[in-house]
């Protein structure tokens, strides 16, 4: 039987011309699923202005997105089974990519919401669908380099997103950020239809033996949990009402969905694989590479805009630099693991690398860091990913056998997008904060009995003077420069801490990398779904 199952594996190997186009489609799935979740971030003020809806409205645009996502993701491997790899992959391509043209259409706020969902759950399937794809399609000698490949679809959309859709939203209007998905969506299914080709499942099940319950709990357990992540800061957390009342719904809906999944028979998602050591140990790691991935892509957006002035566009442009190096990074690091250099060193090598950047990036900061002070910190970090990502993968799934590496390769990936917006979360909350308590301490420095003080405020008061106003007038603006000072003080210390925190958190991580069993590492991800 399982000599039977490795043959229909093997026979999804596929050589020259087919392979390239399988791999191109499985990697374009991949990147727009990913850069969809970070394009709108950069759109959302032009949203807001012409769907005439608040900033709690229009954040929700991510939140349903991330929402749908995350559910999805645990489910593919048991939908794959179901309908077969290349039915559902195809029709999650079909999904994503109608539901994109309807968002562009989008006449009120909430439809678009509606939408955005929809769009979510066509294209959370995009993503593990298209590293199984990949995966099948290469001889087991070469499995490292396929997940090399794949890797630079995960890593470099997320930074991908801010620059393109800072230049769609500068030069046309926000539709368009989902308009550019309809003929790549199109081009994508006809040749899923044409090249991807389904493993042998077995039978499938009726629809008195689906797990339904065990859907509802998912759901209910990874959407609340989301909405808590992605609103809490702004509802000012527990003492919000709703936040609290999902949080409680999040805990319970995580304990009865465990129960389910243990105890009934064809499970939505096989919680048994958690028994392995490794995927326990690697899906720890893959939490905290999703945290610094995602929260290290959304902190220096919003540092460079909100502290240092820079445009939307611009902000992008500067991961730029990263996603190349780690774009370079994935092909070599990918070579190394077919030449048999043990995974468990290039782990702990991106997990130091990650740890040199934070702190970089920590004694880089101040009110006028430039483009310059970011560059080679930012090259830095592409080399930490690319250090990370692959090897993390392979680990996590190395002692798994059969059907067990496709539920490890769907817990990898769920437990990838919680980890960032956890990351995501947490950041938000911290710098909100650590900047009001920066800012408290630093006000007693502002004592006017002090010589430098009442200096600094003379001078301030002086050029307003120059400029045309009066004495009274000058020395309320010089209060308000010196006031507006602190509190930009007051945030760039909030972010130094983020980095040193993070800087901190990768360096703990190593540790669990000693975890991982001897020899582990040479994964036969032959069956992956």
């Amino acid at each position: 039987m399982q000599e039977q199952q490795l043959e229909d594996e093997d026979s999804l190997v596929e050589y020259g011309f087919r392979r390239v186009i399988i791999t191109i489609t499985a990697v374009l799935c991949a990147l727009l699923e990913i850069v969809d979740t970070t394009i709108v971030n950069v759109a959302l003020n032009d949203m807001k202005g012409s769907l005439g809806a608040t900033l709690t409205d229009v954040a929700w645009v991510i939140t349903a997105y991330a929402i749908a996502n995350v559910i999805v993701i645990p489910m593919t491997s048991w939908l794959s089974k179901q309908f077969g790899r290349r039915n559902y992959f195809a029709t999650s391509i079909i999904i994503f990519t109608v539901s994109s043209f309807l968002c562009g259409n989008a006449t009120n706020i909430w439809e678009l919401v509606a939408f955005r969902f929809i769009q979510g759950l066509g294209g959370g399937a995009l993503l593990v669908t298209a590293q199984t794809i990949i995966t099948e399609s290469y001889p087991m000698a070469k499995r490292g380099m396929a997940q090399a490949i794949y890797g630079m679809g995960v890593i470099v959309g997320p930074t991908l997103g801010p620059p393109l859709g800072g230049y769609i939203v500068d030069n046309y209007s926000w539709p368009y950020i989902f308009y550019i998905n309809i003929p790549l969506g199109i081009i994508a299914t006809f040749l899923t239809i044409m090249y991807v080709r389904s493993p042998k499942y077995g039978e499938k099940l009726k629809a008195s033996q689906v797990d339904w319950w065990g859907i509802v709990l998912l759901a209910t357990f990874i959407g609340s949990l989301q909405f808590v992540l992605e609103h809490g800061q702004q509802d000012d957390w527990f003492d919000n009402s709703l936040i609290l009342t999902l949080s409680i719904t999040s805990f319970f809906g995580l304990i009865l969905f465990i129960w389910r999944e243990l105890v009934y028979e064809n499970p939505i998602v096989n919680l048994r694989v958690l028994r392995d050591s490794n995927l326990r140990v690697g899906t720890i790691m893959t939490f905290i590479l999703g945290f610094g991935l995602y929260g290290s892509t959304f902190i220096i957006p919003i540092y460079t805009q909100s502290v240092l002035g820079f445009t939307a566009t611009d902000a992008g442009l500067l991961l730029i630099p990263s996603s190349i190096t780690t774009g370079i990074m994935m092909p070599i690091i990918g070579k190394l693991i077919q030449k048999g250099v043990p995974q468990k060193y290039l782990v702990t090598a991106g997990f130091s690398i990650f740890f040199i950047y934070s702190v970089w990036m920590y004694l880089e900061m101040t009110p006028d860091t430039g483009v310059e002070h970011f560059f080679w910190p930012l090259v830095v970090r592409g080399i930490g990913l690319g250090l990370l990502f692959v090897p993390i993968t392979t680990l996590s799934l190395s002692t798994l056998t059969g059907k067990d590496i496709g539920d490890g390769a769907a817990f990898t990936g769920m437990t990838r997008q919680l980890g960032g917006s956890f990351g995501i979360a947490i950041i938000t909350t911290m710098i909100s904060r650590w900047g009001q308590q920066h800012r408290v301490d630093l006000i007693p420095n502002l004592d006017p009995t002090k010589f430098n003080v009442q200096q600094r405020i003379q001078s301030l008061q002086h050029m307003f003077m120059g400029k045309g106003f009066s004495v009274n007038e000058s020395l309320n603006k010089a209060y308000e420069l010196l006031d507006l000072s602190v509190t930009k003080q007051a945030v760039v210390l909030s972010y130094m801490d983020i980095f040193l925190y993070l800087g901190i958190l990768f360096l703990l991580c190593v540790p669990f990398v000693l975890l991982i069993k001897k020899g582990a590492g040479k994964v036969d991800m032959s069956a992956v779904h």
